[in-house]
């Protein structure tokens, strides 16, 4: 399935796009982002590599993961959503908004939107977010998803020059199905 984009109730996911990398950024090369990521800020060289990575990988039969660029209605990069296919019919999710959009709900919605694909169009059944425990808005996003709390996983990641444990949540398709009113996403 390549190329798609999905709409969500105020951003758009697309694929990425060669000339996303300048905008792109604003993410990876923030420190205020990155933080929070499981991965230091990327230089200029690095996040093209990343992009042309996405790209790539986005064409692969089959796919291993939908990494898509998160977009206002003006299609100009505002962050990125992914999900990581991993294991049997499930996925980990993953989501980064630059710095002066945080707090307009556009990371709950690539979410839910890439979620809601998620269960509808790829038929998974869990998908988990890893979430470092200082990340109280990304753990609020989760929660409005109906994720669950399931543990916290020790040294999970280095970044940012040292250790850092992840909180795991999950939700499964059942869970989805029964959570709070959610409209659908549209797939183009």
């Amino acid at each position: 399935m390549y190329p798609i984009t999905m709409s969500g109730r105020v951003v758009r996911l697309r694929e990425f796009r060669a000339g996303d990398a300048a905008d792109s950024l604003s993410v990876l090369g923030d420190d205020e982002v990155t933080r929070w990521l499981s991965f230091d800020s990327r230089s200029p060289a690095e996040a093209q590599s990343l992009i042309e990575g996405a790209i790539h990988r986005a064409q692969l039969d089959p796919r291993t993961e939908y990494y898509m660029a998160v977009t206002l209605p003006d299609d100009r990069l505002i962050g990125f959503v992914r999900l990581g296919l991993d294991g049997v019919q499930a996925a980990k999710l993953g989501y980064a908004i630059r710095a002066d959009k945080w707090g307009h709900g556009y990371a709950t919605d690539a979410a839910r939107t890439i979620t809601e694909f998620g269960f509808r169009q790829l038929n998974l059944h869990r998908i988990s977010a890893a979430i470092g425990p200082e990340n109280e808005a990304s753990i609020a996003v989760v929660r409005q998803l109906g994720m669950q709390y399931e543990g916290r996983i020790r040294h999970h990641v280095f970044t940012n020059g040292s250790w850092r444990d992840s909180l795991l949540y999950s939700v499964l398709a059942e869970e989805w199905d029964s959570a709070i009113p959610i409209e659908s996403a549209h797939l183009r």
